[in-house]
């Protein structure tokens, strides 16, 4: 998932962050940061982490929500 793809569909995106990241402003985050650095530092500020954690963190919510983009609706019927 590219940060392209996070901007294009900001809302839906938005609302899977705050899943994981629950302290987010959305005040704050009402249109998508200017780019990945501005949002890695919103989390950082808003869930008490060094810059460092909160960009692990997202580079592992960027990297399941890749696999959930990758992984097709299975049927258990």
């Amino acid at each position: 998932m590219t940060w392209t793809d996070i901007t294009e569909n900001w809302t839906t995106a938005l609302a899977h962050l705050e899943a994981r990241f629950p302290l987010l402003s959305r005040e704050a985050l009402e249109q998508p940061p200017q780019d990945l650095t501005g949002l890695t530092q919103h989390i950082a500020v808003t869930h008490d982490l060094t810059d460092l954690e909160a960009s692990e963190e997202l580079a592992d919510w960027l990297f399941f929500q890749s696999l959930a983009r990758q992984v097709p609706d299975v049927s258990l019927h």
